[in-house]
């Protein structure tokens, strides 16, 4: 495998807004995941699990750890270059679970939509 992988472990959601901003505005990765784990330092962690190049990840987790940092609190960042081909299964694995999540997001807006569609035309 020659993609890395990243992940940012923050305290809260904006934390975690400001970590995957600056690692995307920052390198050419891409958002495979995102966790949110109740009890972590006595507080809401989340973390994000970014793929890539190797430099492109190591680039965005450390620009996302800097500007976290600034507005809140990094659990810890690491970075695992080169993955061995099992670890490939679940990075498919965090893909795949944040796609499906995504569909179900979209499938609820549209849903709601419809709904307050429907309600304006009575």
């Amino acid at each position: 495998m020659k993609e890395a992988l990243g992940l940012i472990e923050v305290i809260g959601m904006a934390a975690a807004v400001t970590a995957l901003d600056a690692a995307c505005k920052n390198a050419n990765v891409k958002l495979v995941g995102c966790n949110r784990v109740i009890g972590a330092g006595k507080s809401i962690s989340v973390t994000i699990q970014i793929a890539g190049q190797v430099a492109a990840v190591r680039s965005a987790v450390d620009a996302a750890v800097e500007a976290t940092n600034r507005v809140g609190k990094v659990l810890t960042a690491h970075v695992i270059p080169r993955p061995h081909e099992e670890l490939e299964k679940l990075i498919t694995a965090f893909d795949a679970d944040y796609q499906k999540k995504l569909k179900q997001k979209e499938k609820a807006a549209a849903k709601a939509a419809a709904k307050t569609v429907e309600k304006s035309q009575e």
